[in-house]
């Protein structure tokens, strides 16, 4: 899946803002040049108890280079503002632009030496390319580390070390629906696909599109194959260490194959809008809301769009996981949120571990939650999503708890294909079997694998 894409509506994203992927945390393009502008987080009223003799502790300042897309940059400033009061920490917020440019600011900042104290930048395959044994502060040893749960930690790791911490929420790809049509025509959410099957049979003779098909925009043609990672991962422990050094692939792996036979057989069974090839993303959404179409393969960063162009019917929407044929495997694909991570050659690592500390701390994520509306459950062990969140994020909450996640492959595995999209629409339409389009997807990774002098490639 391409990142890039995924992280342009989440984030959505979004390993998690996120995820990811993607089938990576969130992020429309902004437009800035090769110089980022600097914005200063206002300084905190306090009241100085001290004598006034005493000389105030003298004011840590770090920088931080971040995007201004998305909520993410106002949720760590209204942190920033709590931790200049609390910790005498003033975050001084350096600012990229998003998408390529800035993942090239991002590069010539840590070959030059110029890279901030602290950087906001994606999780997963993204992050590993930043080579973070040479470029990131090691945080495995650190005491909050133990609040993260394994699953994110994974995505900010490098041979076995911990480089960051998340800051967001996560983002799961599953199939979003609607609940009160589902009640109308008296549904449970379904177990395994077979009973997703028969709930659609039913959706169908009423007269509703079942499945809503969008492939006008081209990327959400993927979301089967993607969310179906956690099915994979659940029957083939080691599918992605296998499929990352080109011992495993989709065409040969029941499991991972099965994300190209849902594609085919909903195109098959006529489960689709009839202009499903004509229909874009927004139109998609809205057919969800108003119920016109009744499940809907996405990625939960689905939800901030629906809140605010549906804000009425926002109550309506549920998610449940992509199902697999076993009742007893079910479980989110989740998109980790983009993390922090403190330069190697910052001359205040000690200030900006506690300012990381701070972030995922009960007081520090309450200031972020105060600017940033959840897309899905937290990866901090005892942060739940709040009351007022949307109820399709509340569905999560249960998953993440139980343990039944895992990351997208794409925070994973660096191995991806440009391609899969189009592929996949080549199985969407009828065009290709999906045998043929796993193998050609197979195929379509081998050039990337190769460029990144993948073992085994």
């Amino acid at each position: 899946m391409n990142q890039n894409k995924f992280l342009a509506m989440l984030s959505c994203a979004a390993l998690l803002t996120v995820v990811t992927a993607g089938c990576s945390q969130g992020q429309t393009q902004t437009t800035g040049g090769t110089t980022p502008a600097t914005t200063d987080t206002k300084p905190a009223q306090t009241t100085d108890s001290k004598p006034a003799d005493s000389k105030p502790a003298e004011m840590k300042t770090l920088t931080l280079l971040t995007g201004t897309t998305g909520t993410a940059y106002p949720a760590l400033q209204a942190v920033a503002a709590d931790a200049e009061k609390k910790l005498n920490i003033k975050i001084k917020f350096d600012i990229k632009p998003d998408g390529t440019e800035g993942d090239n600011l991002v590069k010539t900042r840590l070959a030059t030496g110029e890279m901030s104290d602290i950087l906001f930048y994606n999780s997963g395959s993204l992050f590993q390319a930043l080579n973070p044994e040479e470029n990131f502060v090691e945080l495995t040893k650190e005491a909050y580390m133990d609040k993260l749960l394994d699953s994110f930690k994974q995505t900010v790791s490098s041979n076995g070390k911990v480089y960051g911490v998340p800051a967001g929420s996560s983002n799961v790809g599953g199939i979003m629906y609607n609940k009160r049509v589902y009640s109308e025509l008296g549904l449970s959410v379904p177990k395994t696909w077979a009973e997703f099957i028969a709930n659609s049979d039913k959706i169908k003779a009423s007269g509703k599109t079942a499945v809503i098909g969008s492939y006008k925009t081209t990327w959400t043609s993927q979301l089967y194959v993607l969310g179906n990672e956690f099915n994979v991962q659940a029957q083939d422990a080691s599918f992605v260490q296998n499929y990352t050094g080109n011992k495993a692939k989709f065409a040969t792996t029941p499991a991972a194959l099965r994300g190209f036979e849902m594609t085919a057989e909903t195109f098959a069974k006529g489960y689709m809008n009839k202009d499903f090839l004509a229909t874009t993303y927004d139109n998609a959404l809205k057919m969800l809301a108003e119920g016109t179409g009744v499940q809907y393969p996405m990625l939960t960063s689905a939800v901030d769009a629906l809140a605010a162009n549906y804000p009425d019917k926002i109550k309506d929407i549920g998610v449940f996981p992509i199902p697999s044929d076993n009742a007893s495997i079910n479980g989110f694909t989740v998109w980790m949120p983009n993390a922090l991570y403190i330069n190697k050659k910052s001359k205040n690592v000690d200030a900006a571990k506690k300012f990381l500390d701070y972030l995922i701390s009960p007081d520090g994520m309450k200031a972020y939650m105060s600017k940033s509306k959840a897309n899905g459950p937290y990866v901090i062990k005892g942060i739940n999503v709040p009351d007022d969140a949307y109820d399709a994020i509340k569905d999560m909450q249960t998953y993440f708890d139980a343990g039944k996640t895992a990351p997208a492959l794409e925070f994973v595995s660096p191995v991806k294909g440009p391609n899969l999209e189009s592929i996949l629409i080549e199985v969407g339409t009828g065009q290709k079997s999906a045998a043929d389009g796993a193998a050609d997807y197979d195929k379509d990774v081998k050039k990337q694998a190769q460029q990144l002098n993948l073992t085994g490639w």
